[in-house]
């Protein structure tokens, strides 16, 4: 009787506990035969330092976004909202590092009042191309450092896109010399900046959106921005003759930052689409810069005459770079290290990026 007993108390838990996982599977979402628990919706804000969809760097955000959205099936969202609409566009880094919003995409070397450094991971004068950028920061030591020094700033960087290879700028007068660039206003960021302000050159710091209207209007003298697909669209050579191939940033790095504290309330899951996508976005816009720049090459005005810098100039800026890195690392422990890290990827890729990359093009032109 006893062993009766047992035998039905055993059967109707049993019932109890297929009929339980039934409800619970009821509420599963099936995928085939695998079924899946829905995670838990979490909805991060992201500012960017562009205006809104924004050609390549703001789109690129913009499809980095939806593709969060799709790999996590909709338990990740990520809202994007152009510069100036939550904070303004050179006020991301400290939104962010408030906790005021989760995440920004911007450029790393707008921060280097934060700390001279972070010029070293938005890329160098006459330094790594985006490829070798990528290489230093995923295997060199890059990433570690840039890690650990924005995390005093309670932040967590990613590499977010990067433009490949940049022009020298528009300049409403021709550089024949050194002398001519005196006194000269130029729209330049960054070490470049730095450099450029050591030939003569007083370097404004200004967001996309004013660019145009200062070059235009006489406010600066000569600008920066990307290359011919971008500086095309931004309506450049309505207002200066004179585009300049490049030498200050041979391959800007470009970044998703997000909140540090933020970051790390993520889930495994989630944490690991992001970065995915990030990767994926850096690829697509390294790609897609060279395309479109391609393109507009071939069809810009008549006006515009491709200029190259006068090599009294460029053994100038050369000399000039080695002051700044030399002046920088003794004000700047931070910098020092970095740079050390940099120049050791630098010394370790030089011979063979010479005898492989180098080589083919030479023998390829």
């Amino acid at each position: 009787m006893m062993k009766r007993r047992k035998f039905i108390t055993g059967a109707a838990l049993g019932a109890s506990a297929l009929a339980l996982n039934a409800c619970h599977r009821a509420e599963e979402k099936s995928k085939g035969d695998l079924h899946v628990i829905k995670a838990k919706k979490v909805t991060l804000k992201l500012a960017t330092s562009w205006p809104a969809h924004f050609p390549i760097m703001g789109t690129g955000v913009d499809t980095f976004a939806k593709r969060c959205g799709e790999l996590s099936d909709g338990t990740l969202e990520i809202k994007v909202f152009a510069k100036n609409i939550l904070v303004p566009a050179m006020q991301v880094f400290d939104a962010t590092s408030a906790a005021q919003i989760d995440a920004f995409h911007s450029g790393v070397y707008y921060w280097k009042g934060k700390n001279p450094s972070f010029s070293i991971f938005g890329g160098m004068p006459l330094g790594l191309t985006s490829e070798e950028m990528i290489t230093w920061l995923k295997f060199g030591g890059g990433y570690e450092l840039w890690r650990e020094l924005y995390g005093k700033f309670n932040l967590y960087p990613l590499i977010g896109g990067t433009t490949g290879p940049q022009m020298g700028g528009w300049f409403k007068k021709e550089i024949n010399s050194l002398a001519d660039l005196k006194g000269l206003k130029m729209r330049i960021p960054g070490l470049g900046g730095e450099v450029m302000k050591r030939l003569g050159v007083n370097p404004v710091l200004l967001p996309a959106g004013e660019i145009y209207t200062a070059l235009e209007r006489g406010t600066i003298d000569a600008t920066e921005w990307v290359g011919p697909a971008l500086d095309s669209m931004m309506g450049f050579a309505k207002a200066a003759d004179y585009y300049y191939t490049g030498w200050h940033e041979p391959g800007s790095i470009l970044e998703i930052t997000f909140n540090k504290a933020r970051w790390e309330k993520l889930s495994k899951e989630h944490r690991a689409i992001i970065t995915a996508a990030a990767a994926e976005m850096t690829g697509n816009m390294l790609q897609e810069f060279r395309y479109e720049n391609a393109k507009a090459m071939a069809s810009l005005p008549k006006n515009v005459q491709i200029k190259t810098f006068p090599e009294e100039m460029m053994k100038a800026a050369k000399s000039a770079l080695h002051d700044v890195l030399r002046d920088e690392s003794e004000k700047s422990a931070d910098f020092k290290k970095v740079l050390a890290s940099y120049q050791a990827f630098e010394k370790l890729n030089k011979p063979w990026d010479d005898i492989s990359t180098k080589n083919f093009l030479e023998i390829r032109s």
